[in-house]
């Protein structure tokens, strides 16, 4: 049994399987073959950090691969009311096959796979982002065709997602540049040990954009954060991703955004909506990657 709590729990074969996955699952629903290999099989999700896009693509996930949800807000279990997690772990993995759960301590969710007898998938924690970096991966192999050479520039918020693209540097042999703010910026447990290959620290973002096959960026407060919102609105002025810094990039450089975006923050409009943004299909493709992943922990390899 596998969880997938990060992207380093998966190594390169098992990802370059599931993006195969991937192609063949999307293939299908965009031609509308029905692909049911989970029929009978109950996803628990776990919310208590809300979400659109993650509640969205795993409900319609499990029930397109003929699988059923149930939806456990923590203000409406025992959770709310001091149970342990261990104890929610043990009861609600032996009625169910598989668990995601979108949380804000990132050992909230290794204790509860800890005591999981089910597969447990991580939606969300403060620390790792994996589900939609794994659909970014995607999406720039849909896009691109392999990560072969490239340099992604991460701008913004050293923050869950900036940690998850680090992983994927390392994983997918690629260059990652980041530039945050000083006092938001990658924190050293993170980059050490990570060789320069695979990442590098920028003060400005010109630098880090500079000759780019790939730019991203997220919100520059994340969800638990709000009381900096002031302070970070103040710190990240000159992060924004517009047009200007785009051109920096090379010409063919894609542009990256997990969603929700702040319009005239971290990005702007024109960059949202530009021919070189691919954030639809990101989004769209988080439906998908999780379809696979969610095949995959629960029957292993197939080839169908």
């Amino acid at each position: 049994m596998k969880h997938f709590l990060q992207l380093r729990d998966l190594d390169r074969g098992e990802f370059e399987h599931l993006f195969s996955r991937t192609r063949i699952i999307k293939d299908r629903f965009k031609n509308y073959i029905a692909y049911q290999p989970l029929a009978d099989r109950m996803l628990a999700m776990v919310f208590e950090k809300s979400s659109t896009r993650t509640r969205v693509s795993f409900e319609a996930g499990i029930h397109q691969l003929g699988g059923s949800s149930i939806v456990l807000n923590t203000g409406e279990t025992q959770l709310g009311r001091g149970e342990p997690i261990e104890d929610v772990a043990r009861v609600i993995s032996r009625m169910v096959d598989i668990v995601m759960i979108r949380t804000f301590e990132h050992s909230i969710i290794e204790r509860f796979a800890a005591q999981s007898r089910v597969p447990v998938v991580n939606g969300l924690t403060n620390d790792y982002h994996p589900c939609q970096v794994l659909a970014d991966l995607y999406t720039y192999l849909e896009h691109r065709g392999s990560f072969a050479g490239a340099t992604v520039a991460w701008i913004g918020d050293g923050n869950n997602m900036c940690n998850t693209w680090i992983q994927a540097a390392e994983i997918f042999d690629f260059k990652l540049n980041v530039c945050t703010p000083g006092a938001y910026g990658v924190q050293g447990a993170r980059a050490a040990g990570v060789d320069r290959r695979h990442l590098e620290i920028f003060s400005r973002p010109a630098q880090a954009v500079a000759g780019a096959h790939l730019v991203t960026t997220d919100v520059w407060t994340s969800m638990g954060f709000e009381a900096e919102a002031g302070a970070r609105l103040e710190a990240f002025d000159g992060f924004t991703v517009d047009a200007a810094l785009m051109r920096l990039a090379r010409p063919e450089a894609l542009f990256m955004h997990c969603l929700p975006a702040h319009r005239g923050e971290e990005v702007t409009t024109d960059v949202l909506e530009s021919a070189q943004s691919v954030v639809w299909d990101e989004a769209e493709n988080r439906l998908h990657v999780q379809k696979a992943l969610m095949e995959y922990l629960l029957l292993g390899k197939i080839d169908t």
